[in-house]
């Protein structure tokens, strides 16, 4: 496999600039193809502000069999919020908004979790992961899918929430601030989010078969569905449908390489599309301006000689083999994105598959051709990732496992369910109901109906619950609080698997018994 890989890092390259060939990019996607099972991928490159290479590979769909071509739509998630940034900056381009503008000026229902911060809580804040929310903060209410959760409800969910660091001192990623600055958008503007992205942006650049959700797109032809490996073998999975329209400002949109490769052009030329001006000078510049510092070093470190990391305004900022990257990724259950910049090369790459973990081939066919542009000495990527995958897949299985072996022993355990029944709430995530159901203790979320599933004793005061819903491993732990008598008066949560996704924030549930 190295050999292979290092052949491949030589493969159709000319000495000058690294410029890479559509022949290369071809072997490195065929390699990951061979490699690991997955169903699709599709890349394309732009250089010198032209398309050199626009291609798809593989499946759209293992029960159709449909492949997967250069129009081929795929789910981008957070490579989403480089959009609604682009829209925030059209806004202030357009007098209408300043970056520093507080959020409770345009939306007076907005509340943190403290009135201080809630009161200078500004637009930049909800794009720089900076809130002193931990990591995912929230994530539950639009994760799975199915929920009712609306936009006003979380305006006001942040209240409910527990800071893990001081305001403005960390970063911690965040996606339920990115559907607030879409409202911000909303209200700015008079155009619902996906419909200002739609129109200022996608049908001005050309994007014209790719939405802001999938709920949008014109025709669900040529559309990626989303596969999964977590169960050993390639499945495909059921797609995240947002009917409501919540999600979209932070991870909603639908597109396919060939129209993002119009978007990396706009990036490329100042925010610029042929004749057409998205952005100022000044505010696309801001765009890839560190707001939020992830880490920094005098010695360069790691295997690109890095000294920085930090977020802009819906991208990630690091330099690597002496070039500033813009970067972004994106995840949704069964979709994988990866968006890369090189300004000094003019260069620009994206990656999309439909398949988690899938070999992670959204970072691997990403960081191979990436590497060729930047004359990074051979880190056989292929192999990395798949090594990487193949050890913590087996940690977490032997976790998982022994833990579910362990339920399976405590069967015999007398419990009294009566002291465990009832509804408990939390502030942001409303109620829950532990009921009873033919002498199996059962968990049923009233707000987001598939996080339903069947409650079975470990050990001391803690169950571990199997969820109906398996699009993901997202099986949690429930640990009760008792009173004196035995009977339960809260439940603290927290996932199983040591990979579990960390929009599964059980851990910021705090339930409280309310009957």
């Amino acid at each position: 496999m190295k050999i292979f890989a290092a052949f491949l890092l030589t493969l159709c390259l000319s000495s000058a600039f690294g410029q890479v060939t559509s022949k290369y990019i071809d072997s490195v996607v065929n390699a990951s193809l061979t490699s690991v099972e997955q169903a699709g991928v599709a890349v394309a490159v732009v250089q010198d502000g032209e398309v050199i290479h626009s291609k798809g590979y593989g499946i759209a769909s293992l029960e159709t069999g449909a492949k997967v071509d250069e129009n081929t739509l795929f789910s981008i998630a957070s490579n989403s919020k480089a959009f609604t940034t682009a829209s925030l900056g059209m806004l202030v381009d357009q007098g209408k908004l300043n970056w520093n503008d507080k959020v409770v000026d345009i939306i007076p229902e907005f509340r943190m979790y403290d009135p201080y911060i809630t009161a200078h809580f500004t637009i930049v804040d909800l794009v720089t992961h900076r809130s002193g929310l931990g990591l995912g903060a929230g994530d539950l209410m639009f994760i799975p899918d199915g929920s009712d959760f609306t936009v006003d409800d979380i305006l006001t969910s942040f209240q409910h929430q527990e800071p893990v660091s001081e305001f403005r001192t960390k970063y911690d990623y965040d996606n339920l601030l990115y559907i607030v600055a879409g409202e911000v958008i909303h209200r700015v503007s008079g155009k619902p989010w996906d419909q200002f992205v739609e129109e200022e942006i996608m049908q001005v650049i050309g994007m014209d078969r790719s939405a802001t959700y999938l709920e949008n797109l014109k025709t669900n032809k040529n559309t990626a569905k989303p596969h999964s490996t977590e169960n050993g073998k390639l499945e495909q999975i059921n797609e995240y449908m947002d009917p409501n329209k919540v999600f979209g400002a932070a991870g909603g949109i639908y597109a396919s390489v060939e129209d993002l490769s119009h978007w990396m052009l706009t990036q490329l030329n100042g925010g610029v599309y042929q004749k057409d001006t998205l952005l100022q000078p000044q505010t696309h510049a801001k765009m890839w301006q560190m707001q939020t510092i992830i880490r920094s070093s005098a010695k360069g470190q790691g295997p690109y000689n890095t000294h920085y990391k930090a977020y802009g305004l819906g991208w990630d900022l690091e330099d690597k083999n002496g070039y500033s990257i813009v970067s972004h990724t994106g995840g949704m259950p069964g979709m994988l994105s990866h968006t890369v910049l090189i300004p000094e090369l003019n260069v620009g790459i994206v990656v999309l598959t439909n398949t988690s973990p899938g070999g992670y081939a959204f970072i691997s066919v990403m960081n191979e051709i990436m590497d060729a542009y930047l004359e990074a000495d051979d880190m056989d990527w292929m192999g990395r990732i798949k090594g990487y995958l193949t050890r913590s897949t087996d940690e977490a299985n032997e976790f998982v496992d022994a833990v579910w072996e362990t339920c399976e022993n405590a069967k015999t355990v007398h419990l009294d369910f009566d002291d465990f029944t009832g509804a408990y709430n939390d502030g942001w995530f409303g109620d829950v109901v532990i009921e009873n159901r033919d002498g199996k203790l059962w968990f049923t979320s009233q707000r987001s109906p598939r996080l339903t599933g069947e409650m079975f004793f470990y050990q001391a005061n803690t169950f571990a619950i199997k969820w109906e819903y398996r699009e993901m491993n997202c099986d949690a732990f429930a640990s009760f609080t008792l009173d004196e008598n035995g009977k339960a008066t809260a439940i603290q949560m927290k996932g199983i698997s040591p990979n579990i996704d960390f929009s599964f924030d059980f851990h910021d549930l705090d339930l409280k018994r309310v009957e």
